[in-house]
């Protein structure tokens, strides 16, 4: 049995869905993870704050990138998937 229009469209929101969902869990949780390690390391060595600030927001920056490739999938799939 195959799929009608209706049944691919919904399909595809799904998957958009699904994409975004998961995809947003684990630059969460590990941008979650990094901030508590830069916190606790300025609490252990303040004078290092500056290094230890730029290191969390390079690594920040790489994992939110991570988030927008999930987003970018997810428009793919809403968008161009259907043509």
């Amino acid at each position: 049995m195959f799929l009608n229009t209706g049944d691919a469209n919904v399909a595809r929101l799904f998957a958009a869905a699904a994409a975004i969902g998961i995809g947003a869990i684990g630059p969460g949780l590990g941008l979650g993870f990094a901030v508590r390690g830069a916190m606790e390391a300025i609490g252990r060595n303040p004078e290092a704050e500056g290094a230890i600030r730029t290191t969390l927001i390079i690594g920040a920056g790489l994992i939110e990138a991570v988030a927008i490739y999930a987003f970018v999938i997810a428009l793919i799939l809403i968008f161009a998937a259907g043509v």
